[in-house]
């Protein structure tokens, strides 16, 4: 009798999966069905309604967003939609001082978070050959290193954090670096602006101007040569 309850047992588990991974689909579908109704049903704000209600909540708006976007970025979500929001809901210039504190917050909440809970939990989690070519070029250029990766568009900001965190950069380093965010920042918020239609020609050259000062970094710091180790 043991024996024979066993594959009865084992069967029972496996048509339980094989509903489970059928029923993923339908419920994803499902989901997606929701929001196209939702978004065609729901009226849908314009720019520059949302730009009136960012005005409208004042201060406890900005704080409230400038939090928001420090701690959810802390994880590793690309910061990019809420810098563009940013820039729709604050205008260019408050919208980059905004999106300029939120990303140091979540950088330094990142970094000190890393350390805080030890290098043994957090380094499995990490790409082996990324960690150790990041942590590489973060021991001979310092925050050097940390500035130009940060103009390199597809390192990930969270992903630098942490490796940071990870290495033997200094706080200080780290946070001296996180000014390599500056010109895709304000390249960012300026299109973000743009979407309200109220954006100057001259705000559009800037925010070419900025994109082409990270493109520039980049290909100084690809081409030029990394120190040795110090032994």
């Amino acid at each position: 009798m043991p024996s024979s309850a066993a594959p009865s047992g084992s069967g029972t588990a496996a048509s339980h999966d094989r509903r489970s991974r059928l029923h993923r689909p339908l419920i994803a579908l499902l989901a997606l069905a929701l929001l196209a109704v939702a978004a065609l049903v729901l009226p849908v704000p314009t720019p520059s309604e949302m730009r009136s209600w960012a005005v409208t909540a004042g201060p406890a708006g900005i704080l409230l967003f400038v939090l928001a976007n420090g701690l959810i970025t802390v994880a590793p979500i690309p910061r990019t939609v809420f810098t563009l929001a940013a820039g729709l809901l604050f205008g260019p210039v408050g919208g980059v001082g905004v999106a300029l504190a939120a990303t140091t917050i979540s950088a330094m909440l990142a970094f000190g978070l890393i350390r805080a809970l030890g290098r043994d939990l957090v380094a499995p989690l990490l790409d082996r050959g990324t960690l150790r070519s990041i942590d590489g070029r973060l021991r001979r250029r310092g925050w050097l290193a940390v500035a130009s990766l940060r103009l390199i568009p597809v390192v990930p900001f969270s992903i630098l954090n942490y490796c940071s965190a990870l290495s033997a950069i200094r706080w200080r380093q780290f946070l001296a670096g996180t000014v390599g965010v500056v010109p895709g920042t304000i390249a960012v918020v300026l299109l973000g602006d743009a979407l309200t239609g109220s954006t100057s020609p001259t705000l559009i050259a800037v925010s070419v101007l900025c994109a082409a000062v990270g493109v520039v970094g980049l290909f100084v710091d690809a081409r030029t040569r990394l120190p040795a180790l110090p032994h």
